[in-house]
């Protein structure tokens, strides 16, 4: 088994998600329930020190209220200068028990970061809270890709944000999830204006739209960071 997909494996068995392959999976969540995003890439040593951390800061995180969601690879950085190795969904059975987590982890479990460190060499975190009921499918056959969005000072974003759904649209893609109002936590502050993901039939479709999109230039946006998602 090649060391990528050997390390999706341990990802997934180590977060209690599934691998999303041949079919696809469809994530729903409910109305004040919490939506996490984590972006991260594993060291050398991290199948070996997982179990650890599952019988431990894992374990907790389930007792507090966090459910296990599919955990995806990222095959591509196709903007900006992040390039983690995984792409991992996660729910909270609401607000209080997602923060219940961050601020009684290190009492519980006082080695968490020195854990977290050991096994990855980068660890970023975005959740949100769900105002409305939402479903979307990840569809193995597709091209699913990940686009966040900082905004600059110009005021010009929700002009540039509506640019680019129309692109979105007139090359085929279709916005599965669009994400505000981020949080984080001191230590792995992940924090977008505007997370989206999109959906594409083939490369060809997706790659027309990265065309139309470079063309729009900067204004309106501080930051970007784009991943194509499997």
């Amino acid at each position: 088994m090649k060391k990528t997909k050997l390390a999706l494996v341990c990802t997934a068995l180590f977060f209690g998600g599934l691998v999303v392959n041949a079919q696809s999976k469809t994530l729903s969540f409910k109305k004040g329930e919490v939506l996490d995003i984590l972006l991260f890439t594993g060291k050398p040593d991290f199948s070996k020190l997982f179990p650890r951390y599952k019988e431990t800061a894992f374990a907790f995180a389930l007792k507090t209220g966090y459910q296990p969601q599919p955990v995806l690879s990222i095959t591509e950085t196709t903007q900006g200068g992040l390039q983690p190795g995984s792409f991992v969904f996660g729910k909270w059975t609401n607000l209080a028990s997602r923060k219940k987590f961050l601020n009684e982890i290190t009492t519980e479990v006082p080695d968490f970061h020195v854990q977290r460190r050991a096994m990855w060499s980068s660890f970023y975190l975005a959740y949100y809270e769900m105002k409305e009921d939402i479903s979307f499918d990840i569809n193995p056959e597709k091209v699913i890709v990940a686009t966040a969005y900082w905004k600059d000072e110009s005021g010009s974003f929700p002009e540039f944000k509506q640019e680019w759904l129309k692109k979105v649209k007139n090359k085929g893609g279709k916005v599965m999830l669009q994400l505000q109002d981020a949080m984080s936590s001191v230590g792995y502050m992940y924090k977008p204006d505007y997370m989206v993901l999109t959906e594409w039939n083939d490369r060809a479709a997706y790659d027309a739209f990265i065309k139309a999109n470079l063309k729009m230039g900067e204004k309106g946006i501080q930051n970007v960071n784009q991943f194509i998602i499997q």
